[in-house]
């Protein structure tokens, strides 16, 4: 299956939080739309790999995207190796996307920043024809945009989610071991700071203030490795 965009995030709900909105626009305009993560996200503070991995599938299931894949890295302590760098290029040469979504360059969680690496180094190797990947094709994608997390990095560009902010916010609550869904019991998970009900509220003032430069309700912010063309000038918000 050949697809239009595949996202990769270093953890289940990388994704959902950051570029789920986008992600929502691009498939209701018809285009074909894939997940890879990297890792179970089995030291998170609440849940489970096993959990997180059938949370993954019911958030993709609410998004639509065709797939979703994980490539079982260890999180936490993933490297930029010869095996991790064949494994996100065999994903990259088996769904040939035009565009690729990966992690933020820089963040709070040091995987986020690893993965940003990972995936953009195999983009490049996805597309040497000298190294051999199960027989597969060679594939470059035309684009690599590093979607922003935690950290407040200043956007190479931001895309208007207005109409899929209430969708977004669906997709990530499917991961109901992480966030807040309103049918929580008092257990002995640990409380942590995206738990919280208050977390939502964070996820939708960020998504207002990257929205302000355009003057729309809600968007989602990117950076570019590579400085991208534009067909005109009357293209831009």
């Amino acid at each position: 299956m050949k697809l239009d965009i595949l996202a990769f995030g270093a953890h289940p709900d990388d994704v959902e939080l950051a570029c789920s909105g986008t992600l929502l626009k691009h498939i209701d305009a018809g285009y074909k739309v894939g997940i890879v993560d990297l890792t179970h996200g089995e030291l998170g503070s609440r849940g489970s790999g096993e959990l997180r991995l059938v949370e993954a599938e019911n958030s993709r299931i609410i998004m639509g995207a065709a797939v979703r894949e994980n490539l079982g890295i260890p999180d936490g302590f993933f490297t930029h190796s010869k095996e991790n760098l064949l494994a996100v290029a065999k994903m990259i040469r088996k769904y040939k996307p035009d565009i690729i979504l990966a992690n933020a360059i820089d963040d709070r969680h040091p995987d986020h920043g690893k993965g940003a690496r990972l995936v953009s180094d195999a983009c490049f190797h996805s597309g040497l024809v000298k190294i051999d990947i199960d027989g597969l094709e060679p594939w470059r994608p035309r684009a690599v945009y590093h979607y922003i997390q935690d950290k407040n990095l200043r956007a190479d560009f931001v895309v208007d989610i207005t109409p899929y902010m209430e969708n977004k916010l669906k997709c990530i609550q499917a991961f109901s071991s992480q966030f807040f869904t309103g049918f929580e019991k008092e257990d002995d998970q640990p409380k942590t700071p995206i738990s919280s009900k208050n977390f939502f509220e964070y996820v939708k003032a960020k998504d207002r203030a990257n929205a302000r430069a355009i003057r729309v309700d809600f968007a989602e912010s990117f950076n570019v490795g590579r400085t991208p063309g534009v067909a005109d000038l009357f293209n831009l918000l």
